[in-house]
Protein backbone atom coordinates (compact mmCIF):
# COMPACT_ATOMS: atom_id res chain seq x y z
CA UNK A 1 0.00 0.00 0.00
CA UNK A 2 1.36 3.38 -1.02
CA UNK A 3 1.79 6.14 1.57
CA UNK A 4 0.08 9.45 0.90
CA UNK A 5 2.34 12.20 -0.39
CA UNK A 6 2.38 14.53 2.64
CA UNK A 7 4.04 17.32 0.67
CA UNK A 8 1.27 17.24 -1.94
CA UNK A 9 -1.39 17.17 0.77
CA UNK A 10 0.26 20.12 2.53
CA UNK A 11 0.44 22.05 -0.75
CA UNK A 12 -3.24 21.38 -1.42
CA UNK A 13 -4.16 22.49 2.12
CA UNK A 14 -2.04 25.61 1.73
CA UNK A 15 -3.68 26.46 -1.60
CA UNK A 16 -7.12 25.87 -0.11
CA UNK A 17 -6.26 28.05 2.89
CA UNK A 18 -5.08 30.85 0.59
CA UNK A 19 -8.27 30.66 -1.50
CA UNK A 20 -10.45 30.61 1.61
CA UNK A 21 -8.61 33.58 3.12
CA UNK A 22 -8.99 35.58 -0.07
CA UNK A 23 -12.68 34.70 -0.44
CA UNK A 24 -13.40 35.52 3.20
CA UNK A 25 -11.58 38.85 2.89
CA UNK A 26 -13.49 39.78 -0.26
CA UNK A 27 -16.80 38.76 1.30
CA UNK A 28 -16.10 40.75 4.47
CA UNK A 29 -15.15 43.80 2.40
CA UNK A 30 -18.32 43.52 0.32
CA UNK A 31 -20.50 43.09 3.40
CA UNK A 32 -18.96 46.22 4.96
CA UNK A 33 -19.96 48.15 1.83
CA UNK A 34 -23.48 46.71 1.97
CA UNK A 35 -23.85 47.76 5.62
CA UNK A 36 -23.67 51.39 4.45
CA UNK A 37 -23.48 52.82 7.98
CA UNK A 38 -20.97 55.59 7.37
CA UNK A 39 -18.81 54.21 10.17
CA UNK A 40 -15.32 52.83 9.92
CA UNK A 41 -14.96 49.06 10.34
CA UNK A 42 -13.47 49.69 13.81
CA UNK A 43 -16.40 51.83 14.87
CA UNK A 44 -18.99 49.38 13.58
CA UNK A 45 -17.16 46.46 15.19
CA UNK A 46 -17.05 48.24 18.55
CA UNK A 47 -20.75 49.09 18.33
CA UNK A 48 -21.59 45.47 17.50
CA UNK A 49 -19.47 44.28 20.43
CA UNK A 50 -21.22 46.62 22.85
CA UNK A 51 -24.57 45.51 21.40
CA UNK A 52 -23.68 41.83 21.87
CA UNK A 53 -21.67 41.89 25.12
CA UNK A 54 -22.59 45.19 26.75
CA UNK A 55 -22.76 47.10 28.91
CA UNK A 56 -18.96 47.03 29.02
CA UNK A 57 -16.21 49.11 30.56
CA UNK A 58 -13.97 50.76 28.00
CA UNK A 59 -11.16 48.46 29.13
CA UNK A 60 -13.28 45.37 28.49
CA UNK A 61 -14.34 46.79 25.11
CA UNK A 62 -10.69 47.41 24.21
CA UNK A 63 -9.90 43.80 25.16
CA UNK A 64 -12.77 42.45 23.04
CA UNK A 65 -11.71 44.56 20.09
CA UNK A 66 -7.99 43.89 20.67
CA UNK A 67 -7.08 47.55 20.46
CA UNK A 68 -5.27 49.92 22.82
CA UNK A 69 -7.36 51.82 25.38
CA UNK A 70 -6.67 55.24 23.76
CA UNK A 71 -8.02 53.91 20.46
CA UNK A 72 -11.21 52.56 22.02
CA UNK A 73 -11.69 55.84 23.90
CA UNK A 74 -11.70 57.75 20.57
CA UNK A 75 -14.04 55.21 18.97
CA UNK A 76 -16.43 55.30 21.94
CA UNK A 77 -16.39 59.11 21.99
CA UNK A 78 -17.46 59.20 18.32
CA UNK A 79 -20.21 56.61 18.86
CA UNK A 80 -21.42 58.48 21.95
CA UNK A 81 -21.37 61.88 20.20
CA UNK A 82 -23.48 60.38 17.40
CA UNK A 83 -25.95 58.96 19.90
CA UNK A 84 -25.29 55.25 19.32
CA UNK A 85 -23.84 54.40 22.73
CA UNK A 86 -24.23 55.93 26.16
CA UNK A 87 -22.27 55.84 29.38
CA UNK A 88 -24.06 54.18 32.26
CA UNK A 89 -22.92 53.85 35.88
CA UNK A 90 -22.15 50.33 37.08
CA UNK A 91 -24.96 48.98 39.27
CA UNK A 92 -22.53 47.61 41.88
CA UNK A 93 -19.79 50.24 41.85
CA UNK A 94 -20.76 53.81 41.02
CA UNK A 95 -17.10 54.67 40.34
CA UNK A 96 -17.18 52.41 37.28
CA UNK A 97 -18.74 53.56 34.03
CA UNK A 98 -19.85 51.24 31.28
CA UNK A 99 -20.99 51.84 27.73
CA UNK A 100 -24.23 50.44 26.36
CA UNK A 101 -25.98 50.79 23.04
CA UNK A 102 -28.84 53.23 22.74
CA UNK A 103 -32.03 52.52 20.82
CA UNK A 104 -30.42 54.23 17.83
CA UNK A 105 -27.35 51.99 18.18
CA UNK A 106 -29.50 48.85 18.36
CA UNK A 107 -31.46 50.01 15.31
CA UNK A 108 -28.26 50.72 13.35
CA UNK A 109 -26.92 47.23 14.09
CA UNK A 110 -30.24 45.64 13.09
CA UNK A 111 -30.41 47.63 9.85
CA UNK A 112 -26.80 46.84 9.00
CA UNK A 113 -27.40 43.13 9.52
CA UNK A 114 -30.62 43.27 7.50
CA UNK A 115 -28.85 44.89 4.55
CA UNK A 116 -26.00 42.38 4.59
CA UNK A 117 -28.36 39.41 4.92
CA UNK A 118 -30.54 40.72 2.09
CA UNK A 119 -27.54 41.13 -0.19
CA UNK A 120 -26.33 37.61 0.60
CA UNK A 121 -29.79 36.09 0.16
CA UNK A 122 -30.12 37.71 -3.28
CA UNK A 123 -26.73 36.33 -4.29
CA UNK A 124 -27.56 32.86 -2.98
CA UNK A 125 -30.87 32.93 -4.87
CA UNK A 126 -28.84 33.28 -8.10
CA UNK A 127 -27.06 29.97 -7.47
CA UNK A 128 -28.45 26.75 -8.86
CA UNK A 129 -29.74 24.04 -6.50
CA UNK A 130 -26.46 22.09 -6.54
CA UNK A 131 -24.42 25.21 -5.69
CA UNK A 132 -26.82 26.08 -2.88
CA UNK A 133 -26.50 22.57 -1.44
CA UNK A 134 -22.70 22.72 -1.63
CA UNK A 135 -22.73 26.12 0.07
CA UNK A 136 -24.98 24.82 2.85
CA UNK A 137 -22.58 21.92 3.45
CA UNK A 138 -19.61 24.28 3.40
CA UNK A 139 -21.23 26.46 6.08
CA UNK A 140 -21.09 23.54 8.52
CA UNK A 141 -17.39 23.14 7.76
CA UNK A 142 -16.75 26.88 8.13
CA UNK A 143 -18.54 26.88 11.50
CA UNK A 144 -16.30 24.01 12.59
CA UNK A 145 -13.17 25.79 11.33
CA UNK A 146 -14.02 28.89 13.32
CA UNK A 147 -14.94 26.88 16.41
CA UNK A 148 -18.45 28.23 16.43
CA UNK A 149 -21.80 26.62 16.13
CA UNK A 150 -24.40 27.86 13.69
CA UNK A 151 -27.02 30.50 14.52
Amino acid sequence: MRKPDTAAIAATETEMAARLRLSATRLARRLRREADTGFTPSQLSALATVHHHGPLTLGALADHERVAPPSITKIAAKLEADGFIERVPDADDRRVTRVATTGAGDALIAESRRRKTTWLALRIRQLDADQQARLAAALDVLDELTGQEGP
